[in-house]
């Protein structure tokens, strides 16, 4: 019954959510408050479904399993937190915080800034241009976001492309790819590919190195073929 129910509810809850920031008929749920939706939805399905298996001792149980998930939570982040604060210090929105120079400091993007010098060495060259592209824009994920670098992407493609008789739009999208392909999900460990690793109990880090073969060939062909094409 269960293995029904979890999945029922919880689309019920994703139709909530996206009834709201689509249409007028619920409030919209976005940040802590769909963070909170949803956690609050899984205890009570937590809480329903060990008082339904163990009675009397629902409530021992249920703390057990929260305990449980803490502990797989810690694990899991354990190693990924001292590498994404590497990253981190490189991200202007961050680097300000984490170095602790103050709320009125010019906070430094190390990131940025060396994939902005990198731009002007990269030959006007077609193939050359969309690799160098798409190497930025996976530099750009490297802070666990698949978006934050497409401005920057998208930027270089507009100023590039014309120079280098490459398509902007073209050069964009492989920015974009190379952005949120490993930003996204599926080359960074402190993106969201943590959830799905402890969703599927494996670690993140062999989820990585696993993904890392599949998705580079599949960016250098995808690449290759756009600029070929288009």
């Amino acid at each position: 019954m269960f293995a029904i129910v979890v999945p029922v509810v919880f689309l019920a809850v994703v139709g909530y959510m996206v009834l709201g920031k689509l249409t007028d008929l619920v409030p919209e749920t976005s940040g802590g408050d769909a963070a909170g939706l949803v956690g609050g939805t899984a205890a009570l399905l937590l809480l329903v479904a060990t008082v339904t298996v163990d009675g009397r001792n629902c409530l021992e149980t249920c703390a057990t399993h929260v305990v449980d998930g803490l502990v797989f939570a810690f694990k899991a982040m354990g190693v990924v937190i001292p590498i994404a604060g590497f990253f981190f210090i490189g991200n202007s929105d961050f680097a300000a915080t984490i170095m602790s120079l103050g709320e009125d400091a010019q906070s430094p993007g190390f990131l940025f800034d060396l994939v902005s010098a990198v731009q002007e060495v990269i030959p006007n060259v077609p193939m050359v241009m969309g690799l160098g592209i798409l190497l930025i824009g996976m530099a750009t994920g490297l802070d666990g976001s698949g978006f934050s670098g497409l401005p920057l992407t998208g930027s270089l493609s507009g100023a590039l492309g014309p120079a280098s008789g490459v398509d902007v739009e073209t050069l964009a999208a492989i920015g974009q790819m190379g952005s949120i392909w490993t930003g996204g999900g599926t080359l960074i460990a402190w993106s969201s590919l943590l959830a799905v690793a402890g969703f599927a109990r494996v670690n993140v880090l062999d989820l990585v190195r696993n993904l890392f073969i599949p998705v580079i060939a599949g960016l250098l062909v995808s690449t290759v073929v756009a600029v070929l094409i288009f």
